[in-house]
């Protein structure tokens, strides 16, 4: 049997990257998918392939720093799809400023990174949680390396700061949910090929290097890796891990 049958899989940033990779993975393993993207016709376009290749998906439109539209989108899944049981929270962004640039974009890039990265997993989550504690549920946060560490290359503070947030949320909720079943892990992934990034790949190579040469496992990870590490947590392979953080760095912390 697919790991995943019987369950129904809410992903946000459905639309490209992980979370499209994720989405796919997780149809495959027998979920009934449904994906969200403030890009309401890249989730689409990732729900009909879906569908094309045999599974089921269902997308829609939905910017996570809105909170009362996500919690219309749980009362919409509830009343046309069905009970969710698994919810990973992928949705992102960053941007490449130093924390001594303009100081003005500085604190815009706070505000839209926070809320996008950390609000919006929470209200992702809040909006969710009366069927995920129903069903025993699953809930899978996308941290980053930056869980852990700044990286040497210039980046946003606010981006540290938002993903060293998803993981104290992860183990502050698994702790409160773990007795009523719900697991709550996260994805920490390293130099990860997407939409994100590309621009810094096409024009500064001598940095994607820097990242590949601190990578035991000398290459760039590809949106695909993560799926292997989220189809786990989902599934009840993983009945006995909560609170934990899957790193997909290629090794990058170990040295």
């Amino acid at each position: 049997m697919p790991l995943l049958a019987n369950h129904i899989a809410v992903i946000t940033g459905a639309g490209s990257g992980i979370g499209r990779a994720i989405a796919t993975g997780y149809a495959r393993e027998g979920a009934q998918v449904v994906l969200y993207d403030i890009d309401g016709g890249a989730a689409a376009e990732t729900a009909n392939a879906i569908r094309a290749a045999g599974g089921k998906a269902e997308s829609f439109v939905l910017d996570v720093t809105n909170r009362d539209a996500c919690f219309a989108a749980a009362r919409q899944v509830a009343d046309k799809i069905g009970q969710v049981s698994i919810l990973v929270n992928n949705a992102g962004i960053t941007r490449r400023n130093a924390f001594t640039a303009e100081k003005d974009t500085v604190a815009k890039d706070w505000q839209d990174i926070i809320a996008l990265n950390l609000n919006g997993v929470f209200n992702m989550t809040q909006a969710f949680l009366d069927p995920l504690r129903a069903a025993k549920g699953r809930i899978v946060n996308i941290g980053s390396i930056q869980s852990f560490v700044h990286l040497r290359t210039p980046s946003s503070a606010a981006y540290t700061t938002s993903k060293h947030g998803v993981l104290g949320f992860t183990k502050a909720l698994a702790a409160e949910l773990g007795k009523e079943g719900v697991r709550v892990n996260a994805i920490g992934p390293g130099f990860i090929e997407t939409n994100i990034n590309a621009k810094v790949r096409a024009t500064n190579p001598a940095l994607v290097q820097a990242f590949i040469d601190h990578t035991p496992l000398g290459r760039t990870g590809k949106a695909d890796d993560i799926v292997g590490p989220a189809i786990f947590l989902a599934s009840d392979m993983s009945a006995y891990v909560t609170g934990s953080i899957v790193m997909v760095d290629g090794g990058y912390r170990t040295v």
